[in-house]
């Protein structure tokens, strides 16, 4: 199957030609069809198999047929997006798939000053990339306006209520007009979001080109079990030892990323950390630097879970296991995209095997355990499974008193079976209008 063949426009095929794109992957199969036909959509599908293509490119393939001319102040297609990277990297995208046609990108976040973000929307923009917390904060100063919207597309909604931004998502979902195409895009699902989808979109098409919440099996993953306070020595253990050339590494704090970068660039290496503490563009110099492999190693938190795209990273290492399943399955998603392979490796302590149980269980995979010598932890990581079952050893009975009133009961007092599974916690989902929605005609 042809680019062609899904029905898009010789302008965008010569810029996916000049891109080097040559076939489109599962999801943009699927996806690309229903966009242009003016469907609402929900697509699951691996993190690198080229969501961002699969709604952007009929996107502007609509945006440019249509020939509407955009008011100022106004936007005719919104693409939310959870973070700042993340925004950062599809409007870089958009911006490539567009360059032979007429219609205006833009892209709006926080942690950089709202003046220019106000001056450029003066003029209206055709397809606008936005975090929800500046996108509101926009709209609350009149700097722009939905009245023109045609398109909504929420790119990873998980994360955006992992983040806290349900809110900001009730409020600018009330803005919108009723009359649009709503698309959801994302590597996972929770039930949660399935819900949220059922009260935004209407009768949508269901698109999963893989297995809910699993990683792309170019992805070699193994877990190394290590004592919380020796993770640091291991990490430069194995850079060492492995000689590895680029890394990843997720941290869970931002002291965590701090402190690891400065022992990295005390012993010479090229490192350097992103966290939501630093400023943005001190946080888009260490990406830039560590995507043109100046930096060789580069320490964050979950804001570079998603929206990072780098060329065969090789590898990805978790310091820390997140506190969301999920964001397991996009921070390994760094590495082995585009069919290329790679690696991630996740550095587990006992404290963490009931974060280890919950990423086994959303992945359905019991994670290879592998012993680096002269780190073996004197605080055992219990066995775990895909089921999510965290797997105590049974306790040894105790040895009947001989003649005592008590002999022989020392088992049966015994509770030898494993623990229930935690149950998993249930997120709010916000409460949307769920009147009828208007259809374009």
């Amino acid at each position: 199957m042809t680019f062609a063949s899904l029905g898009l426009i010789d302008p965008l095929l010569r810029a996916l030609d000049a891109l080097g794109y040559t076939e489109p992957t599962a999801v943009q199969q699927q996806a690309i069809p229903a966009v242009l036909s003016g469907r609402d959509l929900m697509a699951a599908a691996q993190t690198g198999t080229g969501k961002t293509a699969g709604f952007a490119l009929p996107l502007l393939q609509r945006l440019a047929m249509d020939g509407a001319k955009v008011a100022s102040n106004s936007v005719r297609a919104l693409v939310l997006v959870p973070t700042r990277e993340l925004a950062e990297q599809v409007h870089a995208n958009i911006r490539d798939y567009a360059v032979n046609l007429p219609v205006g990108t833009y892209a709006v976040y926080g942690g950089v000053s709202i003046n220019p973000q106000m001056m450029r929307l003066r003029g209206g923009v055709d397809l606008l990339v936005a975090t929800p917390g500046r996108l509101l904060d926009l709209h609350r100063q009149n700097a722009v306006k939905f009245n023109q919207v045609e398109a909504l597309v929420l790119d990873e909604a998980d994360r955006m209520l992992d983040l806290g931004f349900a809110e900001e998502l009730r409020a600018l979902y009330a803005s919108l007009p009723e009359r649009r195409q709503t698309l959801l895009f994302s590597a996972t699902f929770s039930d949660e979001i399935r819900l949220l989808a059922g009260q935004m979109l209407d009768q949508p098409l269901s698109v999963q080109t893989s297995p809910r919440n699993v990683a792309a099996p170019t992805v070699k993953q193994a877990v190394v079990p290590v004592d919380k306070k020796r993770k640091a020595d291991l990490f430069c253990h194995l850079l060492k030892s492995r000689r590895w050339k680029q890394v990843l590494v997720f941290a869970k704090t931002r002291n965590g990323v701090d402190q690891l970068v400065e022992r990295l660039q005390g012993q010479g290496y090229a490192a350097d950390g992103i966290h939501g503490d630093r400023p943005q563009a001190t946080r888009q110099r260490a990406l830039d630097q560590f995507k043109a492999g100046e930096v060789s190693i580069l320490v964050a938190t979950d804001v570079a879970a998603r929206g990072l795209d780098i060329e065969d990273l090789p590898q990805v290492v978790n310091l820390d296991l997140p506190i969301v399943a999920e964001d397991y399955v996009h921070r390994i998603g760094r590495t082995g995209r585009a069919g290329n392979s790679g690696e991630a490796l996740s550095l587990v302590c006992a404290d963490e095997v009931e974060l280890l149980a919950a990423i086994e269980r959303l992945t359905r995979l019991t994670l290879k355990r592998i012993e680096e010598p002269g780190f073996e932890p004197e605080h055992r990581v219990p066995d775990t499974n895909a089921s999510g079952e965290v797997i105590k050893k049974p306790k040894k009975p105790k040895k009947a008193k001989v003649g005592g009133a008590k002999a022989g009961l020392g088992r049966w007092m015994e509770n030898n079976d494993p623990p229930e599974p935690a149950p998993k916690a249930v997120r709010k989902v916000p409460a949307f209008n769920t009147g009828p929605r208007k259809r374009k005609p």
